[in-house]
This record gives C-alpha cells, structure tokens and sequence, in this order.
C-alpha cells in the first residue's frame, strides 16, 4: 500500500466519503459573522462565516433561500447558519452547505436598527433641508452625556484648550442600560428650554448594544423636535447611530464633535490680527490713491476758480492790448512811411517845386491862377509867383499863339 501512488480525484473522493459518513457533520449550527457575501447571479449565495480566530467557507443554494432566509444576508450581521459540512471534490475544499440563516442576537438589533432607521427616513427626521447650521461664535454649549467617562473628559479638555470663555453646561444622562434613552432624550429637551446655543450628545466608543440608547425612537424625537442646533458624536469613528443620521451634524466622537462646537479662540485671534492687518493695508491704500485723487481734483478746482481764470484772462487781455499797441505802433508807422513817400511824390509834383526849377506862374491880384493869355488885360496888374517871390507886373503888350500865324 506503501508504494500505491494516488490521483488527487481519488484523494478528494476519499476524504468526501468521510465527511459523509461523519454523522456529525451532517446537521451543523454555526454562529458568527458574516463576510464576503455575494449574491450570485444563479440565486446561489456566498459567503464566509467568522469568528476572532478563523473563518468557514459557505455557500446556500436558491433553493433553500425560499424558506430558509427572511432577510436579506449582508456583511457584518451575527448569524446562526444550519447545515451540513462537506468537501467540494473538483476544488479540494470544505465548505458548510447552509439550509437555514437566522440572526443572533446583535443580528436582531441590526434588523431593528434598519427597520427604524427607514422608518426616520420616510418621515423625513433625515432631511438635510431641516437641519440647521452651526452657530459659528457659540457662547453657551450644552452636553448629554455621563458624568464620568471618557467622553466628557474629553470635551472639557478641549473646550477649555480651544475656548477658556465658552460655557458648558452638562445634563448628566444615562448612556447605556435601561432608561438610557429616556435620560437622553429628557436632556436634550431640558437644555433646548435652558437656551442653549449648540447642544453636543453622545458617549464613547462601544458595541450595538453599549450604543443602543442612540438609536431608540424617544431620542430621534427629541433631536427632531429641538430648535437647538445638534451635534452627535457617538462611538468612535465606524460607528453609526440613528442619533447621528437626526443631529444637524454628525461628528466621528465626542472629541470631534467639540472640535466641531467650539471655535479655537487662538486661530481665531490669529485671524483677527490679519484681518486688521489687511484692513490696514486696504485702508492706507485707498487712503493713497484718495489722496492722489483729491490732489488732482484740487488742481483742476484751481484751475476752474473764478479769481484764478479771471487773473488769467486778465493776463491775457494785457497780452492782447500790448499786442494790439504793438500793431497799431507798427501800422501807424508804416502809414507815416506811406504818408512821407506820397508827401514826397506830391512834393516832386507841385507848383512849388516847378518853381525851384527855374518856373514861375501867374496869378491875380485876387490870388487866381491865370493859365490863358485871354484873361489879361493891358494896363490891368497881375502877380507873378516865383519860387523866392512874387512880383507885380502890368503888361505893356499882349501876344496870343494865334497872333504868329
């Protein structure tokens, strides 16, 4: 038998008949979680059941899903899985064959979790149009949670590292157990009536049932109804609660939510240095070209005053008249000029100046020239007009141009 060499069908066959046989793995309950699910799109399921040490292979046929799963299978649910255990000869693996699914107990508050959680949604507790801003300067800050625990701890930390100024109060609520939710939602109204700005809830980190309170129907209503604005920091970061989905804004923890809530009064001055800084600069920058403005708006005003156009205008109406002197100098010279070369030529062409040449004319007593030998008369005087002189002379005998003919 030493030396018989097998085929890896005959191995896998092999060890299918003893699965087969083992009574025991014939009718099998598991419990655990549900992972790498995925829905086939033969109506077969597959899936991995798991828990803190290892992990099972599964597979449940579309035949047994009629009656054996009343919900639909997703990854993170705690199941009891009923069925038989087997090898899958062609792969060389065993996987459980499951018949029948139900929920274990966490399972069962996942289930209710979601049936409220689309309940809220329909009634509109969800809206983002009914969720209200966060007060950005808040004075007064409202908190439900315990009195004691990590949560609060950690919110009055931060708040007086962020905000020494800003005031909490706390309504110390039960966050776990019987009457959690009662306690939380009470409050919620309480601080709502106290006015407060901001209200934060939550606790610290947990399982489902730890977070429970959360996810109760009296605190929806009470977050749904408050006209305070609402931060929910519940569990650490991968939890979720109906609460959180309610709130006006959801924050990853208690921490976050404070980190949310109160304004960092150093960041803040911060700001406020270098929004004065920025004012300074604007305000020395227009108050530069304001001024450059008004320089130029004062030179034109200078230049439209009355007294100063009329200093200019009387500038230059002593241009004009000393212009107009000027001219009326030069023309009155060049007149003279014109006067003396006429006077001249007149000079050239008067009786006076023939005169000076040796000419001499008559005239009579009276001062009549006489320019026709017919106007004299013998023994009658007459002037005779010379250039130094004149003398009286009385004709002794008359000749006319005729006469010589």
């Amino acid at each position: 038998m030493k030396d018989r060499i097998f085929s890896v069908s005959q191995i896998n066959a092999y060890i299918h008949r003893l699965f087969e046989g083992d009574y025991a793995l014939k009718r099998v309950r598991l419990q655990g979680e549900v992972s790498n699910c995925k829905y086939h799109s033969s109506g077969h399921i597959y899936f991995s059941l798991k828990d803190e040490r290892s992990r099972i292979p599964c597979v449940m046929f579309a035949r047994d899903r009629a009656r054996g799963l009343p919900f639909r299978l997703e990854n993170g649910q705690s199941v009891i899985a009923s069925g038989s255990v087997s090898v899958y000869e062609q792969g060389g693996s065993y996987q459980l064959y499951v018949r029948e699914v139900s929920l274990s107990g966490t399972g069962e508050l996942y289930i209710r979790f979601e049936k409220l959680k689309r309940d809220l949604y329909e009634r509109g507790y969800f809206d983002f149009e009914r969720k209200k801003p966060l007060p950005r300067y808040p004075e007064k800050i409202g908190i439900v949670t315990a009195s004691t625990g990590a949560a609060i701890r950690d919110i009055t930390s931060i708040a007086a590292r962020r905000n020494p100024y800003v005031q909490l109060y706390l309504y110390p609520a039960r966050v776990q157990g019987e009457g959690a939710a009662r306690s939380i939602a009470s409050g919620i109204r309480f601080l709502d009536r106290f006015g407060v700005d901001l209200m934060i809830i939550g606790r610290g980190g947990g399982s489902i049932e730890d977070l429970w309170a959360f996810n109760e129907i009296e605190v929806a209503d009470a977050i749904y109804e408050a006209k305070t604005p609402i931060i929910s920091g519940t569990g650490h970061e991968v939890d979720t609660t109906i609460a959180d989905y309610c709130a006006d804004v959801r924050a990853a923890t208690p921490s976050a939510a404070c980190e949310l809530a109160v304004p960092d009064l150093t960041g803040l001055l911060t700001a406020l240095d270098n929004m004065r800084d920025s004012m300074q600069r604007s305000m020395t920058d227009r108050l530069r070209k304001l001024s450059g403005q008004a320089d130029i708006l004062a030179g034109r005003l200078d230049r439209c005053r009355p007294e100063r156009r009329i200093r200019e205008q009387r500038l230059r109406l002593d241009q004009l008249g000393r212009g107009l002197v000027d001219r009326m100098q030069q023309k009155l010279l060049d007149r003279n000029r014109t006067y003396e070369l006429y006077l001249e030529k007149i000079s050239l062409l008067s009786p006076a100046s023939r005169l000076k040449g040796g000419y001499s004319f008559a005239r009579s007593l009276l001062g009549r020239p006489l320019h026709s030998v017919s106007q004299l008369e013998p023994g009658r005087t007459f002037d005779l007009v010379f250039s130094d002189g004149h003398a009286e002379v009385e004709p002794v005998r008359i000749y006319r141009d005729s006469d010589k003919v």
